[in-house]
């Protein structure tokens, strides 16, 4: 219509953005705890048993008062605090527990972003409030629901971006409650040493140390310039979080596609490929039967190495046809690993996943000229399959897997 105009209202375009972050501090020792009441109000350190070498993979507070640090040598941390309570990691059950801190968030917003499987959740709320009531409402709700679900209680912060909602909870931890208002970010900022800020890793904040530089606002007060003659490209990062700028957005995360999986901490890190082939078939084994038990087949392999700097490559592979058949699986896991092992540096996890799963396929009639009868293999597998379920995991092994 001639004339006529419309004019959003301005308060829908300047909504202060409300970041919630949940964190359940220490979250392997939680969990760990939660499972078993005996734990509890002792020092517990999570690392693999029966090595020297091995080192810390999570603590909980009364070891890391201790002196207890993650990736600290196991015979270290035990030299600091001698009563801890070493417990062997259990990665299913971090992944589990974390996909159940994420189901409690989904229905509050679309956007969420999960951590890998360490206890951290961004959730934006931003202009939910008429649905959903204010944001801190909805973290309170949350930590109520992690309390009654998994027996952990996390800490939550409600602030304007992540790196101050992360901050925050770090100061609250392990179980409080921080708001921080749009215009409070630089205040809250600049009194936490530098180790407290999310978005500076321990190298760079040991590189500030060395400048007479240990708290947020000391770097803030420097300006940019210096900072790009010391770090170069990440001077702007840098500059941004010891502010509490931070205008990255909570990437969505969703539901995990259904997958099977399973992984190995070596209690010593090694690059010996006959211990490393010989661990991949015996996950193979495992995710083998998985698949097996669920009646589906594999159409993508992924294999993953963590190294002992922090490292961590992986790699995919397509599965054609279709398989959850043992010997099949490891000849691709091991293909799939001779690409992704491109590194010297030792390899502390090993880690094969099996996604694209599917119902499995009617049998159809064999080739004329099929050099072997199908499904000659899956009566082999499923052969040992039932020896095994009568007399133990252990009653049958392949020769590859003696050494381990």
């Amino acid at each position: 219509m001639a004339g006529a105009s419309f004019q959003f209202p301005v308060s829908s375009f300047n909504t202060p953005r409300a970041i919630i972050h949940i964190n359940v501090a220490n979250f392997a020792a939680t969990v760990e705890a939660a499972i078993d009441p005996r734990l509890r109000d002792r020092p517990i350190v999570i690392a693999a048993r029966g090595s020297g070498r091995a080192t810390v993979f999570d603590m909980n507070e009364h070891a890391f008062a201790a002196g207890v640090r993650k990736g600290m040598a196991l015979a270290k941390a035990l030299s600091r605090c001698a009563d801890a309570r070493v417990v062997c990691p259990h990665p299913e059950r971090y992944d589990k527990a974390m996909a159940q801190v994420l189901d409690q968030a989904l229905p509050f917003s679309p956007l969420i972003e999960a951590g890998a499987d360490d206890g951290h959740l961004f959730i934006d709320a931003t202009g939910t409030s008429r649905l959903f009531g204010p944001p801190a409402d909805v973290a309170w709700r949350l930590q109520r629901r992690i309390r009654e679900i998994l027996g952990v209680t996390p800490a939550w912060a409600v602030a304007p971006n992540k790196t101050v909602a992360k901050a925050a909870t770090r100061l609250v931890k392990p179980a409080g409650q921080a708001l921080v208002a749009p215009g409070e970010e630089a205040a809250l900022m600049a009194p936490l040493p530098l180790t407290l800020v999310p978005e500076i890793n321990g190298a760079e904040a040991t590189r500030l140390q060395q400048f007479n530089l240990f708290r947020a606002g000391q770097v803030a007060a420097l300006g940019r310039n210096p900072l790009e003659a010391v770090f170069g490209p990440r001077a702007s990062p840098i500059y941004d979080a010891v502010r509490g700028i931070d205008h990255r957005p909570v990437t969505p995360a969703g539901r995990k596609p259904p997958q099977v999986s399973a992984d190995h901490l070596f209690g010593e890190d090694t690059n010996d490929r006959a211990v490393l082939e010989s661990v991949l078939y015996r996950l193979v084994e495992r995710v083998g039967l998985q698949l097996r038990v669920r009646v589906r087949v594999a159409g993508v392999l992924t294999v993953a190495l963590d190294h002992c700097d922090g490292m961590r490559r992986g790699r995919a592979a397509a599965l054609k046809p279709a398989t959850a058949d043992d010997p099949a699986l490891f000849a691709a896991a091991r293909q799939t690993l001779a690409l992704v092992w491109s590194r010297r540096v030792r390899v502390r996890r090993l880690v094969l996943a099996c996604g694209h799963l599917a119902p499995v396929p009617v049998p159809v009639q064999m080739g004329l000229f099929d050099p072997r009868p199908p499904g000659r293999s899956n009566l082999l597998t499923d052969a040992i399959d039932r020896i095994r379920a009568r007399f133990g995991p252990e009653a049958i092994r392949m020769g590859r897997t003696m050494s381990t």
